[in-house]
């Protein structure tokens, strides 16, 4: 427990007062209509709405779950959630620019756009449930966990003072102030949550029970921890951390933020762009602040704490006051913080309250807008005035925020749910990559793949099954095929399920094809039909835009990867990896930019 200043209060009460103000002032506003309450109006432009994704992807379990990992499996452990690079950038340079075509409300409503009949009507009406509720309710939990964790160790907070403390003032600014006031204060906690995360992470390796970078590398408890790549000597930790994660899970598992295809508060953003290239803007500066530089703050505190609190036992000794149940690595992020000095201390304990709101404002407007749209309005009350879309909207954003607080009091660690959505969504992620580019793919692909994936999921984590195949000391297979496992399995049952439906009708083809204008091979079987009835659905004979944007995605990985290790490489002090990494780096860009002109020209 730490003991705070008066600046840090100040800081803190300051912090909290501007985000009120902004929810306040954009209340009356964001209230006029459902489309500003939900996209405040598709008038947003892409820098905004970039820092608004990276803020919301900031959350008070981030570091501590990347705590977790390199605590656990070393800094190469992060491949596990570095590997969705590749989604994220698959979405900038092919999805950005349909989603912003599209012109829907929410991801979800795509679903009666692109399928017909009761399958489709049946698919939008479950996954507003199943995602905008049920999901989200986990992932707000997940990060409130984090918040009672801090607030626990920190200030010596029992778990309900912190949820109560922390959500009241997050649900009550994003009830008010709608997508708007939600993008408008990411701005702000941006800045601070990034400024409080580096001057924690500078000022704690230079503890002098840590004593500064060379000391922190030396030392015999982090020095098995450094590599960013895992040991290619060791096959288990090769491919559980790095083979499967960049071979199998970035294009199969739907996971919040990092939706194949793009998806979730992503593809909100993308659909409030001005544009088509203000979605692509957006995405693509997400991506490079996530993945290249953000992390290292984390990795170095997480690294520290290695020095100060070897294992849980230490901090146990340290914490008498946290609950077995809550005992786990990820504390030690937290741990760490309580030796900050004052002023510094208001400061990062005000960007991990900025976070945290950050986070759970996003989470409650997106699952409140599938409860609206795709739920509400089109199941229960398909006439209701704007007004009263606008008060079920701030109704559903309560409720969720209630629900999600007391969910949080029963869980553990961040990991495991990191782990278990992880599982979940395996299997899904080909469908919403295919869905734009194939023709053939129908509701009940993506409802098969779906309930195959979670009663898959449910019996290798729940029932003995799951030890009998991979987790037991005489398993069937070794515990790193789990994963592939699903995946295998959840495209068969969902592959044979497409071929055995009947195809989306006419209709519903040719209207999504000319609205969207995908191209590819994919379609042609559709397109030569309608050339056949006189039916004209493509607007010109431009060369089909993917291979390009594989293109570009392929050179944003190397940049953006690249940009991560020499970051690393100039952190630990390696200069003979840094340097040739960095001109990689600069190389990339280059190319990427001319590639990106072409793109760019494509859609203008």
């Amino acid at each position: 427990m730490v003991s705070l200043s008066t600046v840090d209060y100040i800081l803190i009460a300051l912090f909290f007062s501007i985000t009120l103000s902004i929810g306040i002032i954009l209340s009356k506003k964001s209230g006029k209509s459902s489309s500003e309450f939900f996209l405040s109006g598709r008038t947003m432009p892409w820098w905004l709405l970039g820092v608004s994704m990276v803020a919301t992807t900031f959350s008070t379990d981030t570091p501590n779950l990347v705590t977790d990992i390199v605590r656990t499996n070393g800094v190469s452990g992060n491949w596990v959630w570095w590997a969705f690079l590749i989604t994220g950038l698959l979405t900038v340079f092919v999805y950005a620019k349909l989603w912003r075509k599209s012109n829907v409300n929410t991801d979800i409503e795509f679903y009666e756009f692109r399928y017909g009949g009761k399958p489709a009507t049946f698919l939008r009406k479950f996954r507003a449930i199943y995602l905008g509720v049920v999901f989200n309710i986990i992932t707000m939990s997940a990060v409130t966990l984090a918040a009672i964790k801090i607030g626990g160790i920190m200030l010596g907070l029992e778990p309900w003072q912190t949820v109560v403390s922390a959500g009241l003032i997050t649900v009550v600014f994003s009830a008010l102030g709608g997508f708007k006031g939600v993008v408008y204060t990411d701005f702000i906690l941006f800045f601070v949550a990034m400024g409080g995360a580096i001057g924690a992470a500078y000022y704690l390796v230079n503890l002098p029970e840590v004593g500064g970078m060379a000391s922190l590398m030396a030392n015999e408890n982090v020095a098995d921890k450094l590599t960013i790549l895992p040991d290619f000597s060791d096959a288990n930790a090769l491919i559980t951390l790095l083979v499967i994660p960049l071979a199998v899970q970035w294009w199969s598992s739907w996971y919040p933020g990092a939706e194949p295809g793009g998806g979730g508060y992503i593809a909100q953003r993308m659909l409030a762009a001005k544009d088509e290239n203000h979605a692509i803007g957006a995405t693509f500066f997400f991506n490079i602040m996530h993945y290249a530089l953000r992390p290292w703050p984390w990795i170095l505190v997480a690294l520290a704490s290695l020095v100060v609190f070897p294992d849980l036992a230490s901090i146990k000794e340290a914490f008498p006051n946290i609950a077995d149940d809550k005992l786990g690595h990820d504390l030690a992020y937290s741990a760490m913080l309580t030796k900050l000095p004052s002023g510094l201390l208001g400061l990062v304990l005000a960007s991990l309250i900025a976070a945290y709101m950050s986070t759970i404002s996003t989470q409650l407007n997106w699952g409140s807008s599938y409860i609206v749209y795709d739920f509400y309005k089109q199941q229960i009350n398909p006439k209701a005035s704007e007004k009263r879309l606008v008060a079920v909207g701030r109704l559903s954003t309560v409720t969720l925020m209630v629900c999600s607080a007391l969910l949080a009091l029963l869980l553990q660690n961040a990991l495991q749910l990191f782990e278990l959505l992880l599982v979940f969504g395996a299997g899904t992620g080909l469908i919403f990559i295919l869905r734009w580019f194939w023709w053939r793919i129908n509701a009940w692909s993506e409802i098969t793949a779906m309930f195959a994936s979670g009663i898959i999921s449910i019996l290798l984590k729940l029932t003995p099954l799951g030890d009998y195949l991979f987790r037991s000391q005489n398993s069937v297979f070794e515990s790193y095929w789990e994963y592939p496992f699903v995946v295998l399995v959840t495209t068969a049952i969902w592959l044979t399920a497409t071929f055995i439906a009947k195809p989306e009708s006419k209709e519903v083809l040719q209207g999504f094809y000319k609205k969207i204008q995908p191209g590819g091979p994919g379609w042609a079987k559709v397109i030569a039909e309608a050339d056949a009835e006189g039916v004209v659905l493509k607007d010109s004979e431009e060369a089909w835009s993917v291979p390009a944007g594989i293109l570009a995605m392929l050179l944003g990985c190397v940049l953006i990867y690249s940009s991560m290790f020499a970051t690393g490489y100039w952190i630990y002090g390696d200069y003979n990896y840094a340097v040739p990494i960095t001109i990689l780096a600069i190389v990339a860009a280059f190319l990427l930019k001319r590639t990106w002109k072409k793109i760019k020209s494509n859609i203008l």
